[in-house]
């Protein structure tokens, strides 16, 4: 069978000579370089590697599952080898997820430029599919694995075969019996548009019909009417009922005549169900949405620790490919430690560790080129300086030539601000965090002497004021430490820090009269965990006026994470995370940035943007009131294997549906598990939850496949904010460890969300 997007594929020279092969150099570093033969398959949409033409081959990688491709330029491994081959020569695959990327060395240029270019039309046409070419491209994926001997057609054993590696535990009468009745031309096998036909059988919604049946009189197609009362009665979206009825009609039903009677038929009511109007995730919520014009404390900002990172902290390696990828995540806030480097150029990695190092010029270029490309809004640049003073200048030079007009070097309009600037303010712009040698205020007292002695031509005074910002300070609380680190900071960089000076916390009362809105503390979880424990609604009102930076533990050597909920809890604005590694943690905070546009800000709730707010994390008490959440898990659809090398093991699915919030909300619930099918599980069960505070809570629906000998495996999860998520019968689609879509994998659930009786305390 040929693939069901032929004819809809983008053919080009370069794509037919991608099928015919190429043998290239498959490079991981200075000294692993092998010769592979790279084959796109005749279904356009995978491609294969052996050792050598003609050679045993197996699947590289799926179209799908590329991101882009970049030139040799932009590689660091390629270009640690630009003295063996031309750059021109080499080019990077970059993946979805967190899988490593692919560095390839052409024969030549042309040659290169071939895969490069014709790789980017398979990936764009990809990008912009619609659903149906989606689901054409998966079946098609699937109808290659089950056909054995790639003949084009599949026999009844293949079939056989082929249900075991979907998941489907399937009486063999009653397989058979569906091969039959697709197999129209009696051929004793299917082909084409006979296993599109054995594919719908396979895939009836009983559940779909049931519900359609509910509000079609005649069974056969809902009326705009009817359409309309399952609109405001199931889906809960009110008086635009009506208007969006039309809108979903003309958008998903696929025959015309439908279309212009405003009518809506099973196919068109399933692809409404299963589109982006009937996600969870309310497709309000994805653009930017929120106010922007607040002050950036108001904001949570998706913030990465030890950023150039890409494996642990102790012998990990150190690479700017952890910058692009944090960038192109939403990051805004990203780290870099420096410290003094040979032949005077300050390095990048993490200090006393087997870590490799890389060139801080090198990051400084790869913030350049990658800080807006997802995002608009500020980027901030956490500089954690280790460096000689004469090293320091040359950091603060780079910052200068390298970032230019990017880079934020003076207040917004030159005058004292009263409050931070807003991200809407500050679009397009990276702000240097770190210590600095004096107060806004007196920069801006010198700039103005500055200006009067120039006008006067008076020669002007270039000695700094080391001492100025402390002498504000108790004498307790001016360290050993905070002298020696001012002794050395270098002037030209401390000038480059405006709105966000770090200084050291001592309890928030001193910092409520000695520190000022644009000064920022950072905490260790711990310090954070203990602070949030102690003096939970100081912090929620410290939050309110002033930025907090927290971090994993030092004891995190292998890059775990914590979970950020109880720190988002006390309007911690900057959680830092090991975004390298993936879990339930960085699942979490994922959830939380997938709104908004995934600008990287997210406003945080009214109550903790309140100076003189009440709100405690520990003993919450909601301005609001308490609601009730009720969650029918109804099926699943297509879920994957967990063991892809053992054909026949199939699934036995279980949901759990997990929240995270303040802590009288954290909890979880699960359905039972069904037996033996991951193809089209059905459960039925209703959970249900209690919350105090659902402007925190994040959801987590996670599909486990239940193992009575050990830990239950991960088939899938999603994660979403109670404030993002849609009520009514909704699809979850869902997503792999890694946070790629597991498409076309999906939970079908009925969600209601009820105001509690009574004020609800914790």
């Amino acid at each position: 069978m040929a693939s069901l997007l032929q004819g809809r594929l983008p053919i080009s020279q370069d794509v037919l000579l991608m099928q015919k092969g190429t043998m290239m150099r498959k490079v991981r570093s200075k000294n692993w370089k092998k010769l592979r033969y790279f084959r796109l398959k005749e279904d356009g949409m995978t491609v294969w590697h052996a050792r050598q033409v003609g050679g045993r081959a197996k699947a590289s990688f799926s179209i799908s599952d590329v991101e882009t491709v970049r030139n040799g330029h932009e590689s660091e491994v390629l270009r640690s080898l630009a003295e063996e081959f031309p750059l021109e020569q080499g080019f990077t695959i970059v993946f979805h997820g967190r899988r490593s990327n692919l560095d390839l060395v052409a024969n030549s240029v042309e040659e290169a430029q071939i895969w490069m270019k014709g790789l980017q039309l398979l990936v764009d046409f990809v990008t912009n599919m619609d659903q149906q070419e989606r689901l054409d491209q998966w079946l098609s994926d699937w109808f290659q694995r089950g056909d054995k001997n790639q003949d084009g057609r599949m026999s009844f054993h293949e079939v056989q075969r082929l249900l075991r590696l979907m998941n489907v535990e399937m009486e063999q009468e009653h397989a058979f019996q569906l091969f039959q009745a697709a197999d129209t031309s009696q051929s004793d096998t299917l082909e084409g548009q006979e296993f599109i036909e054995f594919y719908k059988a396979l895939t009836k919604r009983v559940e779909v019909l049931e519900l359609f049946g509910n509000f079609s009189a005649d069974g056969q197609k809902l009326t705009l009417l009817e359409f309309v009362d399952f609109l405001q009665e199931e889906q809960k979206e009110g008086d635009h009922a009506s208007d969006l009825a039309l809108e979903l009609i003309d958008r998903h039903e696929p025959s015309e005549s439908g279309k212009l009677r405003h009518v809506l038929s099973m196919d068109g009511f399933l692809s409404y169900l299963y589109s982006k109007d009937g996600d969870i995730f309310n497709p309000s919520c994805l653009p930017i949405y929120q106010d922007m014009t607040q002050p950036l404390n108001h904001y949570y900002i998706n913030s990465s620790h030890n950023t150039y990172l890409v494996g642990d902290q102790l012998c990990g390696q150190s690479s700017v490919e952890g910058y692009i990828r944090a960038l192109k995540r939403g990051c805004r806030c990203v780290e870099v430690d420096v410290w003094d480097g040979p032949s005077g150029e300050p390095v990048v990695y993490h200090g006393h560790t087997l870590t490799s190092r890389i060139l801080f010029k090198e990051v400084v270029a790869t913030l350049a080129q990658y800080a807006f490309q997802t995002s608009d809004y500020p980027v901030i640049l956490s500089l954690e300086n280790h460096c000689s003073f004469e090293q320091q200048e040359i950091i603060a030079h780079h910052l200068t030539e390298i970032l230019g007009d990017q880079l934020l070097s003076t207040t917004l309009d030159g005058q004292l601000p009263t409050q931070l600037p807003s991200p809407e303010e500050l679009q397009k712009k990276i702000l240097v965090k770190g210590k600095k040698l004096s107060t806004l205020e007196e920069d801006l007292e010198e700039e103005e002497e500055l200006e009067t002695e120039l006008e006067g031509e008076q020669e002007p005074e270039l000695e700094p004021q080391f001492e100025s910002e402390t002498q504000e300070l108790s004498p307790r609380s001016k360290d050993k430490n905070e002298k020696k680190s001012k002794a050395i900071l270098c002037p030209s960089l401390s000038a480059l820090v405006i709105y966000t000076k770090t200084v050291s916390f001592y309890n928030f009362t001193h910092s409520k009269e000695h520190y000022r809105f644009y000064e920022l503390s950072s905490f260790s979880e711990t310090k954070a965990k203990n602070l949030i424990k102690e003096t939970g609604n100081e912090f929620v009102q410290h939050n309110a006026w002033q930025l907090s930076r927290v971090y994993p533990s030092g004891l995190r050597t292998d890059s775990s994470n914590y979970n950020p909920q109880e720190f988002w809890n006390a309007g911690c604005q900057m959680v830092a995370m090991n975004v390298q590694t993936a879990g339930l943690e960085m699942d979490i905070y994922d959830g939380l940035f997938r709104q908004n546009g995934g600008c990287g800000y997210v406003l945080k709730p009214e109550f903790l943007r309140d100076t003189h707010s009440s709100f405690h994390p520990e003993r919450p008490i909601s301005p609001f009131k308490a609601q009730t959440l009720q969650i029918q898990v109804i099926s699943g659809q297509q879920l994957p294997k967990v063991d892809k090398t053992k054909e026949g093991s199939i699934v036995d699915p279980l949901v759990r549906v997990e929240i995270f919030g303040v802590r009288p909300d954290t909890t979880r619930q699960e359905t039972s598990y069904v037996e033996n099918n991951g193809f089209n599980p059905y459960w039925g069960q209703t959970l249900c939850f209690q919350l105090l505070v659902p402007e925190l809570a994040m959801l987590r629906f996670l599909v486990k496949d239940y193992n009575w000998t050990s830990r239950n495996d991960f088939i899938g999860q999603y994660t979403l904010p109670w404030t993002c998520m849609q009520q009514g019968y909704r699809h979850i689609h869902l997503l792999s460890k890694d946070g790629t879509s597991l498409h076309p994998a999906s939970l079908f659930v009925h969600i209601c969300m009820l105001e509690a009786l009574g004020e609800v305390e914790s």
